[in-house]
């Protein structure tokens, strides 16, 4: 026999206010009670070189003031990323940065890599999230409720956050890689498959730093006779970012 409950007895609705724009969905889930909430981001994804980026990252309720203009890194001039980064890191409840070098991409195959590496980061959150908010996709594993979010990173101003500790983090990464291998330009492509990036990498041959799983870095590979320098375990080439098979949250 279905039971029905009597009015006063459903919990109430939560309320998600537009008026507070990217604060609202964190907002709403605060006042229900399942705060603190944090959200997740990566930086990295579709690049063929370099180290994929997650980031996590917990905002104080009602704190909205202290991140003026914090929105998706994508849309974000350098000098704000950078302004707000210092915020975030000043300001932010708990955040945590996890870098998952190329090899490990290479071994781990580069979604498994994204969803371990959203696990681990919101594992070292100083303050244990009551609810998570992923950029995208469901993440499982986080041993917290969680929910995706469709373009979380322009919507949730705790995975804006996120984002921009993630794609402030890889950016400086890549500038220090071009001390070390100045001839791909990485200071200024981040390891995205720009044209002056394939020139270069068709030119001299992929390097240690380049994710051997992706068809183009393959085939540049294969130009100049190379072969991995590690095991990849996926498929070499299963990956092309060329044909968009790698889905990126944050190109350049």
């Amino acid at each position: 026999m279905a039971v029905r409950l009597a009015a006063g007895l459903r919990p109430p609705r939560t309320v998600v206010r537009r008026s507070t724009g990217n604060w609202a969905l964190q907002s709403a889930l605060d006042r229900r009670g399942l705060g603190p909430v944090a959200g997740v981001d990566e930086a990295g994804r579709g690049a063929c070189a370099g180290p994929l980026v997650v980031a996590a990252c917990a905002l104080k309720p009602g704190d909205g003031r202290r991140f003026e203009g914090l929105t998706d890194s994508k849309v974000l001039s350098p000098a704000e990323r950078e302004r707000l980064y210092d915020v975030i890191h000043a300001k932010a409840l708990s955040s945590s940065v996890i870098v998952i070098p190329a090899d490990e991409v290479d071994a781990l195959g580069i979604h498994v890599a994204n969803l371990e590496g959203m696990r681990r980061a919101v594992a070292q959150l100083s303050v244990p999230p009551g609810y998570v908010l992923t950029d995208g996709f469901r993440v499982p594993g986080l041993g917290t409720p969680s929910v995706a979010v469709v373009k979380g990173d322009l919507v949730a101003a705790c995975v804006a956050a996120a984002s921009v500790l993630a794609k402030v983090t890889r950016d400086r990464i890549m500038t220090g890689l071009h001390e070390q291998f100045p001839m791909y330009g990485f200071d200024e492509h981040k390891g995205y498959c720009t044209s002056d990036h394939t020139v270069r990498l068709t030119e001299h041959g992929p390097c240690e730093e380049h994710r051997w799983c992706y068809a183009n870095v393959v085939a540049a590979a294969q130009v100049h006779g190379m072969r991995s320098p590690r095991t990849v375990s996926s498929k070499p080439g299963l990956f092309d970012a060329f044909e968009g098979d790698v889905v990126d949250n944050e190109q350049l």
